[in-house]
């Protein structure tokens, strides 16, 4: 791989990344705010915001259709239809979130007692769920312009307003939730409140940002046509079903672990929250693939468009195994700064070093799923996830922890098997090409 491709990979991952690295610095400050109040208000935030991703998983998958259909127009020298994609997501996000965010408001209090039924906490969460169901239609708006930006080789700008909004939010859930500056004291509900206004925000600023930007890509020039509209609901329904069950199968990776005993559970959360962690930057690389892959499709060159796809595993590789070096070397360092009773860490440790140890094969599946949701192939990622986690993952979890007592451990070499195992799949489902003959 030469260095104009390099660059060209980093150019457009690097700020993503950015975005990726300070949206979980504004979780920790947010926890951190929130926890002042209690457990039980710390308890009813953390439930609530899973529960809203839940929630918004199928709008927030919009953003995949427009990043392959916009990639591929700029591939294909199209640029003055570069943004019809994106007011067609802008027009689907609009009907589709707008009575789903009504309908979720009006049965937030009979539905969050299903996944969490401590008065305390139902108390607390539902009016914050509700306060960040307003936003929903904002939250689609954005991860739309985030798929145009990543498609037109402008990721700076989505990093930008990122920054603004977390800007905003930490101001307004500092003054919302102790009521400061005037502002009245809502607690838990202020960081909901908080939130969504500072999504709106956001959202305003993407449309100034079109207007700079995408105006002469077609951005909202008129409505688009109905078979654009098909073409981008063929790709992001997909796409959005595929977040909402790898979101569910974190939750009933959760219930098994809590099968195993509490502790094993503390154990867990904290190896997930440091997982995720590690693995953004193969996050960012695999949102660049999506693009560079769909820039080299619209040009006609599928064989580029491999490269590509490779070319980025690669740059992966590097960096995602450089990370999981200290998981697998020094495991009491890293989870020492979030457990402290000694046997909890002794449950963690080997576990950690696991995902260290494989991390790799991390990189390859999110580059390449990815990569092959830029081409178009949502349905393709979709059964290849649906099958690898509900199909093997979650019930090897089941039977090797509680069933056959093997403990965290147990759970753990399942969940490293099965993501191994999806990223053999993805690799000879990208080396074969058929993605390249889709149309979008």
């Amino acid at each position: 791989m030469d260095r104009s491709r390099l660059r060209r990979i980093l150019g457009i991952a690097l700020p993503i990344m950015g975005g990726m690295v300070s949206q979980n610095i504004l979780n920790l400050v947010d926890t951190g705010m929130v926890g002042v109040l209690g457990d039980a208000a710390l308890a009813a935030v953390g439930v609530a915001s899973f529960a809203n991703f839940l929630a918004m998983a199928f709008i927030m998958g919009m953003a995949t259709g427009v990043q392959a259909m916009s990639a591929r127009r700029k591939g294909a020298g199209r640029l003055d239809e570069t943004a019809i994609p994106l007011n067609g997501g802008l027009l689907l996000v609009a009907v589709l979130a707008l009575p789903a965010s009504a309908l979720f408001f009006w049965a937030a209090p009979a539905l969050f007692p299903f996944l969490n039924d401590d008065p305390a906490v139902v108390e607390l969460a539902v009016p914050y769920w509700q306060a960040r169901l307003v936003a929903m239609v904002f939250v689609g708006m954005n991860f739309a312009f985030r798929g145009y930006w990543n498609a037109v080789d402008l990721s700076r700008l989505y990093l930008r307003t990122i920054l603004l909004m977390h800007a905003v939010n930490i101001f307004l859930n500092y003054a919302l939730i102790f009521g400061h500056f005037g502002f009245p004291e809502l607690g838990a509900m202020g960081a909901g409140v908080g939130s969504s206004i500072a999504t709106a925000i956001g959202t305003a600023y993407y449309v100034v940002l079109g207007f700079q930007h995408a105006r002469e890509g077609g951005f909202l020039r008129g409505l688009p046509h109905g078979k654009t509209l098909r073409a981008m609901l063929r790709l992001s329904l997909p796409a959005g079903a595929q977040q909402f069950f790898f979101a569910a199968g974190f939750t009933t990776l959760f219930w098994i672990v809590g099968q195993v005993g509490t502790a094993e559970l503390a154990a867990a959360s904290v190896l997930i929250n440091v997982t995720m962690v590690a693995i953004l930057p193969g996050i960012g690389l695999g949102l660049a693939a999506a693009s560079l892959v769909g820039q080299a499709l619209g040009s006609g060159d599928s064989e580029d468009a491999r490269r590509w796809g490779w070319d980025v595993v690669r740059v992966g590789l590097l960096l995602l195994g450089g990370l999981g070096i200290p998981m697998l070397l020094t495991p009491d360092l890293i989870l020492g700064i979030f457990l402290h009773d000694p046997e909890t860490l002794a449950l963690a440790r080997l576990p950690l070093q696991l995902s260290g140890a494989t991390i790799f094969t991390d990189a390859v599946g999110l580059i390449l799923l990815n990569s092959i949701m830029g081409a178009g192939a949502t349905r393709t990622t979709l059964m290849v996830s649906l099958g690898c986690q509900w199909g093997l993952g979650l019930p090897a979890a089941f039977l090797l922890g509680p069933i056959l007592g093997f403990g965290l451990i147990g759970v753990w070499v399942s969940q490293v098997a099965y993501r191994a195992i999806q990223a053999g799949i993805l690799a000879v489902i990208w080396q074969r090409g058929g993605w390249a003959a889709i149309e979008v």
